[in-house]
């Protein structure tokens, strides 16, 4: 089976849910509250084992309450959660408001998540075993780096999340492999504001690009080859918190499968568009039968 780690944040999300989200200055009555297991790290790797990896988490959880519940939750979607540390103080939290679209707005306190600022002794030898380490950017820059860069030295494919969007240091961006940024992220990144101009600039510095692109699909390009547009399901829009992090879940779980590249892109949207028509972050998340489904029909 193919196995996959993910090296990032774990955070306990504390969902508004209203009709409108409020402008500045502006008091708006919400519908519900929730808490919701989320981070981008344990979403990516909630994913990936719902599409049928093996995962194991690499990151820190708070000894609170949360803490306890980010664990279970990990374990419960089959995630190993053996170097997922626990740090004195909170977990990482993050605040989202979702409104009657689907659309969201964030913000994330680090919490543990600051913590993770090295690997831990044991972590490379880890990175070592994978077939694929996912990334993202919710822990400190310099963990990132580090776990990109013994990924590389041991030939594993590194699948890198540029969010929050943020200036890329060079010696990161020379240890990923696969770089998959949104819209706006291709746009902060490279200053394009059009999709492919922005996945062709990046090829300037990573093999392999593809830029998320909502409900229209992805766009995927590689040096030496065309580019790919990928169309996403047409479905209505609950909630979208977690999609970008299922699609990248799913795509690096079918990549590892070595399935052909639109295939993969295709067989990761299907897992996007099941997730964003469910409340929540990880509990949005399909499973394989699922994504199968979806995909074939």
């Amino acid at each position: 089976m193919t196995h996959i780690a993910v090296l990032g944040s774990t955070n306990m999300d504390l969902v508004t849910y209203v009709t409108k989200a409020p402008q500045r200055g502006e008091t708006v009555t919400g519908r519900e509250f929730r808490t919701i297991p989320g981070g981008k790290g344990a979403n990516q790797a909630i994913a990936a084992a719902r599409a049928g990896a093996t995962v194991t988490m690499i990151g820190a959880v708070g000894n609170d309450a949360f803490g306890v519940r980010l664990r279970d939750t990990l374990e419960h979607s089959g995630v190993d959660t053996d170097f997922l540390r626990t740090v004195e103080g909170p977990s990482g939290t993050a605040h989202i408001v979702v409104d009657d679209e689907g659309g969201n707005s964030i913000v994330v306190i680090p919490g543990a998540n600051g913590t993770v600022d090295h690997l831990a002794p044991g972590d490379e030898g880890l990175l070592a075993s994978v077939d694929a380490l996912l990334l993202q950017l919710e822990i400190p820059l310099a963990a990132v780096v580090a776990g990109a860069q013994a990924a590389r030295r041991h030939g594993v494919r590194t699948v890198l999340t540029p969010a929050p969007a943020q200036p890329l240091p060079p010696e990161l961006l020379a240890a990923t492999d696969l770089l998959v940024p949104n819209e706006y992220e291709a746009v902060t990144l490279t200053g394009r504001t059009d999709p492919r101009e922005a996945a062709a600039a990046l090829l300037d510095v990573v093999p392999e690009v593809v830029v998320t692109l909502g409900a229209t699909g992805s766009l995927y390009l590689a040096r030496g080859a065309e580019p790919l547009v990928v169309p996403a399901p047409r479905v209505k829009a609950v909630d979208s918190t977690a999609a970008g992090d299922t699609f990248v879940g799913a795509l690096a779980v079918a990549l590892a499968e070595e399935k052909p590249v639109r295939e993969a892109l295709s067989w990761a949207a299907a897992a996007a568009a099941l997730s964003v028509q469910r409340e929540g972050a990880s509990t949005s998340m399909p499973y394989r039968p699922e994504i199968d489904a979806q995909f074939t029909a």
